[in-house]
């Protein structure tokens, strides 16, 4: 389990908060969205157990949510695991999110706030301050808040909670795909250029340019077919 991850927890359980299922879903959320847990990660309730000082039966009431909320995975008798979707549905995952946020952006654009505005432009500049410094976990964090705040200020609240799941699933998958050696998924200006349209609008153009982000997004991962290597001759040497 992530050393920072674990740290945070045990600041959180040193502080005398007390620790409720709900407390572990929020913790292990976050560290999923952080990326701070990749996928495939497996969650024992015992060890969950101890780490948070809790029963396991609290810990169950919160693996049942994670699982519920696509976080996770289990298997009857196995031990839960970070979810790793596969290419297809990291695909579908994907094309969903698209659909969804181009649509949130179009009912946002021209219609953004004076205080809206000033916040987004908060978020997107400390994004680009993090990215500059190398500090990858505080602009992963950025990044994220941008869409989530899409997400909790949608027009349609029934679209916004579908985002904010969707955000979720992607940052799981970015996670398991990132191109070996790549340190971030930044599109730089992306988020900028954004603003600047649902600020102004119009709408089919801010839809527009948020399915080219995700676009973009989705080519910067490693999503070709995954073949296995078998070495034949190792396998096979003795038999001629």
């Amino acid at each position: 389990m992530n050393k920072s991850w674990r740290d945070d927890v045990l600041a959180d359980i040193e502080s005398g908060a007390r620790i409720s299922d709900q407390h572990i879903v929020d913790m292990i959320r976050q560290a999923v969205l952080t990326q701070r847990l990749p996928p495939g990660t497996r969650l024992p309730e015992v060890t969950l157990g101890d780490i948070f000082g809790v029963s396991r039966s609290v810990v169950r009431k919160a693996l049942t949510r994670l699982v519920s909320d696509h976080v996770i995975v289990q298997q009857p008798n196995q031990v839960a695991r970070v979810a790793a979707p596969d290419v297809e549905e990291t695909r579908e995952i994907f094309a969903a999110r698209r659909l969804v946020e181009g649509e949130v952006a179009a009912l946002m654009a021209g219609k953004l706030s004076a205080t809206q505005r000033r916040e987004l432009g908060r978020i997107i500049d400390e994004e680009h301050r993090a990215h500059q410094r190398g500090d990858e976990a505080q602009r992963v964090e950025c990044s994220l808040a941008v869409h989530r705040y899409l997400a909790e200020h949608s027009p349609n609240r029934v679209l916004g909670a579908m985002l904010a799941d969707l955000i979720l699933r992607t940052s799981i998958v970015i996670a398991l795909y990132k191109r070996a050696g790549m340190e971030a998924c930044y599109l730089d200006h992306d988020h900028a250029e954004l603003l600047n349209l649902l600020e102004h609008g119009p709408a089919e153009q801010a839809s527009q340019r948020m399915r080219e982000h995700l676009s973009a997004l989705e080519a910067l991962l490693d999503l070709r077919p995954q073949e296995t290597r078998i070495d034949l001759a190792s396998i096979l040497g003795g038999a001629a």
